[in-house]
């Protein structure tokens, strides 16, 4: 049994020794000092010794077994000094090569408008709502003040989930929602992304974005409608800024008007930009309509206020020049880079 021990010894050290991986080591570890190794089996034919060959042949097998122990232990450190050297070649970096330079994204000009929007209406003691993108149609319409036969509500300008639940055509359900929830004074903007049932071409698309605002106190009047807009207008385009007010008609606002600037490319002379007129159209707004606060729960005799709402993508084109709404969502870095 002292021959096979040694001879068990010798395979062992054979086999580590055309190890070159640390998997490979265990296994090697596990044939011969496993529960099923081959030292354990051949341990087990020590109960045929006699008494004085036992304690010899059971030194042996533990001088054996530290042996072998000892020489995977080497191996091992070995093999993982091998792997740090070879990961550490691998990994060198050369100094005297040129860096490489990272190309740095930047904020979608949609996404700028927004964040300027905010900026703007926050210093003016605005906060920002939101609300879902699948509404109600009672929130999109009705406590809107848009009548049954309105043409909003038809199949063909609104996408419906169901019967009673649509895409929002506006960001004005926003302003409804908080009207139910908090109680005057209330002064809020709602930017968000909308849905209508719109061909795409240069200044259309079905999926588009709004930014709607409300305020509502006691005493709120007409001219703190205009004298908002206007500063609103002049952070946004410049100082030199002036804005003209036309009557309109909406449903939940009245009185109602639209909001022209003056062309920011000629200031007023006239270009094509404005079609020769000097004023461009940037939004919609008026004093709640007293149906909608009543809605609400909000007393029209105690309280009034205005809204007003504006087509993100077209605050967008208007302030850098696009001419293509398409362009705004073509994720084409071409373009994308022009705004950095």
């Amino acid at each position: 049994m002292e021959l096979e021990l040694k001879q068990l010894r010798d395979r062992c050290i054979a086999d580590l020794s055309a190890v070159t991986e640390l998997k490979s080591l265990d296994n090697v570890r596990i044939k011969y000092l496993g529960k099923k190794g081959e030292l354990t089996i051949a341990l087990k034919g020590m109960g045929k010794l006699s008494n004085e060959e036992r304690p010899v042949i059971g030194k042996l097998a533990n001088e054996i077994r530290e042996e072998i122990e000892s020489n995977i232990m080497a191996q091992k450190q070995l093999l993982e000094q091998q792997e740090i050297e070879a990961q550490i070649k691998e990994e060198r970096i050369d100094v005297s090569l040129p860096g490489q330079k990272h190309q740095a994204g930047n904020l979608h000009p949609l996404t700028t408008i927004i964040n300027d929007l905010k900026e703007i209406f926050l210093g003016m003691g605005f906060s920002i709502a939101e609300g879902p993108e699948i509404e109600w149609a009672k929130y999109n319409f009705d406590y809107l003040n848009v009548p049954q036969d309105h043409s909003a509500r038809d199949l063909q300008d609104t996408f419906y989930y169901q019967d009673d639940i649509v895409l929002r055509t506006q960001t004005s359900p926003v302003q409804v929602r908080v009207m139910e929830e908090q109680q005057p004074p209330l002064r809020i903007i709602s930017p968000g992304r909308v849905y209508r049932f719109d061909e795409i071409d240069a200044t259309h698309s079905p999926v588009f974005h709004q930014m709607e605002g409300l305020v509502i106190d006691k005493g709120i009047t007409m001219s703190d409608l205009k004298g908002t807009l206007d500063l609103f207008a002049k952070k946004l385009f410049g100082e030199q800024t002036k804005t003209k007010f036309r009557p309109h008609q909406f449903y939940f606002t009245e009185p109602s008007a639209e909001m022209d600037v003056t062309c920011f490319k000629c200031g007023g002379v006239g270009c094509k930009v404005c079609s020769n007129t000097g004023w461009i159209e940037i939004l919609g707004c008026g004093m709640v309509h007293p149906n909608v606060l009543r809605f609400c729960g909000i007393d029209p005799d105690e309280y009034s206020g205005f809204a007003f709402g504006m087509g993100l993508d077209r605050i967008t084109m208007i302030k850098y020049g696009i001419n293509d709404l398409r362009l705004l969502f073509e994720n084409d870095l071409r373009f994308l880079a022009q705004f950095k």
